[in-house]
């Protein structure tokens, strides 16, 4: 990230800008900074000035105590106005979840896309994310950032052996480093539930994809926010999962940020 914002707060937040055209914000899902979402701006840049950024408490963004789901919302808004007040913003997993929080808070932004928000609306999915609330706080509490981790890996349904394989990788303290922000997204999915009364207050387009080899119950939650959304459109991309390539999805929302 080579270039810094003030949000509201007073906490800088690291944003990179490329290419030219109307402004498109891309956020960034949990376990992850804006390097994560950047590759996107590749194949979206001969069209669209994009801007990639490093959410709080990750990358080269600052950090203020105390949290609130409200001061990411507010560090969007900071980068729409970098944008030149107006931008359409594109949200991955529960980045997703803060990009229709955006929106639903009345951001002048213009569309809003995302993909495979993990809201659990399945039989029982409330209280598995209440369940993943309780032990994710304590771990925390306690500073024990690695079993945060493992919590959080083992919610996205990585396998046991596949977890402990990672605990021995290079990978694994700066996974560490960043656990606390598994709290913030934690707060941006609320109840784990799709919020359905806010994405009904959503006045812009929204549009939400999916991959066709995910899991049925991450292509339900999907178009259950489409359905939610008074212009919320539903799409699948075959043979994509959650960790999607930016070469397949980018032409879907060049189409719908043209539209």
């Amino acid at each position: 990230m080579d270039k810094k914002t003030i949000s509201r707060d007073g906490t800088p937040i690291a944003y990179q800008r490329t290419g030219q055209g109307p402004a498109v914000v891309l956020v960034s899902g949990a376990m992850s900074a804006g390097g994560t979402v950047a590759p996107l701006a590749g194949p979206l840049a001969d069209r669209f000035s994009v801007i990639a950024y490093d959410r709080r408490g990750r990358g080269e963004s600052g950090d203020t105590a105390p949290y609130a789901v409200a001061r990411e919302v507010e560090d969007i808004a900071a980068l729409v106005e970098v944008a030149g007040g107006d931008a359409a913003l594109y949200g991955i997993s529960s980045g997703g979840a803060l990009a229709l929080q955006a929106a639903a808070a009345g951001l002048p932004v213009r569309q809003v896309a995302v993909y495979e928000t993990p809201f659990a609306d399945y039989g029982g999915g409330a209280k598995v994310r209440a369940e993943y609330t309780e032990n994710l706080d304590r771990a925390l509490a306690d500073g024990r950032r690695g079993d945060a981790v493992e919590l959080f890996l083992r919610l996205t349904g990585l396998a046991e052996e596949m977890i402990q394989r990672a605990r021995q990788s290079p990978m694994w303290p700066p996974m560490e480093a960043i656990a606390p922000t598994l709290a913030y997204d934690n707060a941006v999915m609320g109840d784990g539930l799709v919020p359905r009364d806010r994405l009904a207050s959503i006045t812009v387009p929204v549009l939400a994809v999916a991959g066709g080899a995910s899991p049925k119950w991450l292509r339900e939650a999907t178009r259950a926010v489409a359905e939610s959304a008074p212009q919320g459109t539903y799409r699948i991309l075959e043979g994509q999962a959650h960790m999607v390539d930016p070469n397949a999805l980018a032409p879907v929302l060049a189409e719908f940020f043209t539209a």
